[in-house]
Order: structure tokens, then C-alpha cells, then sequence
């Protein structure tokens, strides 16, 4: 099976300029920014509702939990919201109707299936000639954007829902090895618990944010 590409900056830039002509461009955009800088898979964007991105005072959070239903590894995980895309989130939040509904929303107002949402990225990528792109590019783009910047395969993992290596496609298995020998940087989250411990280092930077 052929790998799903894996777009530039300058091409998502491309990607999310085509949402805005088309009809629903808050969702199209807000699908595509939660596969790259999230890095989920497109049955989590599914999934996900708006009471899980905002906090009781309507707030976008800075992280949430996706919950183990709605992984493949069916365990719970952390998800963490940087700056670009919590922007698009606030942006969005002020069009919802109800908290409880999802954020990706059908044209019947309920939750996409995860096959529909697929085939929503695979017209939205074709609409700019990208034809080799799917909704598995966003992930392998926010796994690559890590890998780029030092953090570990171990972290990595954990930020995309692997469980055990031996799960992970194996056109990931390559860079995942690639990655290994890496410096290691400490993200924000373990910065914290580090600095509860007295072990933090210069070494922390911050992709997430």
C-alpha cells in the first residue's frame, strides 16, 4: 500500500486556502489543522466534541484527553494544543450550537463516520492536486515535524497513540529507528514533572505550544 505523502508548509498552507472556498470552510479547516497539529487519527477527529476542547468557562484548553473508546489502542491519551490551532478553535467555537456536539460536524448535524471524514480529506486534497494525499497524512507530517526536532521515538510514540512499536505500520518502523539516535528534548508537559523532581534541564523546548 502506497504511502500517504506528506505535505510542506507551503502546501497545507494551499490545503487550508481551498477550505475557505468550499462549503462547510470552519470544519474543513479545523479537520485538517487537528490531523497535522494533533496529530490524530480520522476516527479521533470523528469523535471528538466540543466539551472535550473547552474548559467550563468556554475556554480552549491547552490539552485534553481523548478517551479510550475512541483510540485504536483503546487507552485514554493526552492530547496537546498548540497556538495555530487553538486559534482556529476560537475562531470556531463562537459558530457551535451546542457544547456536547462534535466538532467535525456532518451536514446532518451528528458525527461524521470515520470512513465519511476520510473521504471528505481524499476531495479536499484532491481539490489542489494532491491526489497521493489521504486523512493519514496530517500524522505522518506531525510525526516527521517531531522527529525533526529531536524528540524521541519513546515520546513520539506516546504523542500518536502507539502503544508498542510492533503495532506501528512499518513505514513508520523506519523512522521511528531513524529518530532513535536523536538528542533527546523534553516537552513541556514532562518539563513540569521534571521540575517537581529537580531534574530539569536547558535542554527543554517547547513544540507544542
Amino acid at each position: 500500500m502506497k504511502q500517504a505523502r506528506v505535505l510542506t508548509q507551503a502546501e497545507i498552507k494551499r490545503v487550508l486556502t481551498y477550505c475557505n472556498g468550499t462549503k462547510h470552510p470552519i470544519r474543513n479547516r479545523l479537520a485538517v489543522l487537528l490531523s497535522h497539529y494533533a496529530g490524530l487519527r480520522v476516527g479521533e477527529i470523528a469523535s471528538l466534541t466540543w466539551d472535550q476542547l473547552l474548559d467550563v468557562n468556554g475556554d480552549v484548553r491547552d490539552q485534553f484527553y481523548l478517551a479510550a473508546h475512541s483510540t485504536k489502542s483503546k487507552e485514554a491519551r493526552l492530547v496537546h494544543i498548540n497556538g495555530k490551532l487553538a486559534g482556529e478553535l476560537k475562531a470556531a467555537k463562537n459558530f457551535i450550537k451546542s457544547k456536547n456536539g462534535p466538532v467535525i460536524q456532518s451536514q446532518r448535524g451528528g458525527h461524521f463516520s470515520a470512513n465519511s471524514l476520510a473521504q471528505v480529506f481524499a476531495r479536499l486534497y484532491a481539490g489542489v492536486g494532491f491526489e497521493d494525499a489521504s486523512s493519514h497524512s496530517g500524522r505522518r507530517w506531525f510525526i516527521t515535524e517531531l522527529a525533526k526536532k529531536g524528540v524521541t521515538s519513546k515520546t513520539i510514540m506516546e504523542l500518536a497513540g502507539h502503544k508498542q512499536l510492533r503495532f506501528v505500520p512499518k513505514p513508520m518502523r523506519a523512522l521511528y529507528s531513524i529518530m532513535a539516535g536523536m538528542n533527546h528534548i523534553v516537552l513541556p508537559w514532562r518539563a513540569r514533572r521534571e521540575k517537581r523532581n529537580g531534574k530539569l534541564t536547558n535542554r527543554t523546548r517547547n513544540f507544542t505550544g
